[in-house]
């Protein structure tokens, strides 16, 4: 296994010679990378307050604990959805409260931290963002949590140097995230590499997530994929879930149905248990 603290000739602190016991996170009384698996759901983006509101009821009556969904949206084309901006930090963080769950958003752009950091429990940096350099710098100076998603094409090293980039500006409370990288492989969006779930918890100390749904892109594929990432290790699952996928602005295809992440949540305390883990 690569030696990284020797190979850029410093000890490296996202690694778990620097800190043997997990790092764990506590949000609102939600505790990432301890014993519990945590499970984070909630539509591609808010569309709307009644949209989320409905989908936030849901998940949460399923067992749901963290509350995600998107108010800028990156979109490969320019025409497509871009999300609520300002208005839907708002509505995501109204739901958020009435619910009593913590959100999670992505933030795009250095200007942005603070105005997401008002709204957001958590700030997470997307897959394109994961080598916006300026960016990881700045969230490392605020104290909120972090999750840092794998970039479309990082490999492992690179993922844990991005997210050494906020612990070295002082913020400790980073959360990777596993969410697929790009292969030759046309069938899925992306492909889900679990080896990295196992293999990033042996050598770093911080907490992992898994994205199954942009992982995958497909709905059907979503919820065997969410029950290995748990057998493989993973602190907790990130998933996308819409009362009517079909109509979607965003994401639509990947995104389970209420119903779906109910018996996926049932699925998920059984290998849990297994796994001599519990969910949250």
């Amino acid at each position: 296994m690569k030696n990284l603290a020797a190979k850029y000739g410093r000890e490296m602190l996202v690694l778990r010679s620097s800190k043997k016991d997990n790092t764990v996170i506590n949000i609102k009384g939600c505790a990432i990378g301890g014993e519990e698996i945590v499970v984070v759901a909630g539509p591609c983006a808010v569309e709307n307050e009644e949209i989320l509101k409905e989908t936030a009821f849901k998940v949460r009556g399923s067992g749901a604990v963290i509350l995600r969904a998107g108010a800028y949206k990156p979109r490969t084309s320019p025409y497509s959805f871009q999300g609520l901006g300002e208005s839907g930090l708002k509505i995501l963080a109204k739901i958020g409260e009435e619910m009593n769950m913590p959100v999670v958003t992505e933030v795009m752009d250095t200007e942005d931290i603070p105005l997401v950091a008002e709204y957001a429990d958590i700030l997470q940096v997307g897959a394109r963002n994961m080598h916006n350099f300026a960016l990881l710098r700045k969230l490392g100076r605020i104290d909120k949590p972090v999750v840092l998603k794998r970039g479309l094409s990082a490999t492992i090293e690179e993922w844990l140097l991005a997210a050494e980039y906020i612990l070295a500006g002082g913020n400790e409370k980073v959360i990777l995230c596993e969410r697929g990288i790009r292969t030759s492989e046309p069938w899925t969006r992306n492909t889900l590499d679990l080896s990295a779930v196992a293999l990033v918890k042996e050598l770093s100390h911080l907490p992992v997530l898994v994205d199954p749904s942009h992982a995958t892109g497909i709905r059907n594929l979503v919820m065997p994929m969410a029950r290995a990432a748990v057998a493989a290790g993973a602190d907790g699952i990130m998933v996308e879930v819409h009362p009517n996928p079909d109509k979607a602005l965003s994401d639509g295809e990947q995104s389970l149905t209420p119903r779906d992440f109910s018996l996926m949540m049932r699925d998920l305390e059984e290998i849990a248990r297994a796994c001599r883990r519990r969910l949250r």
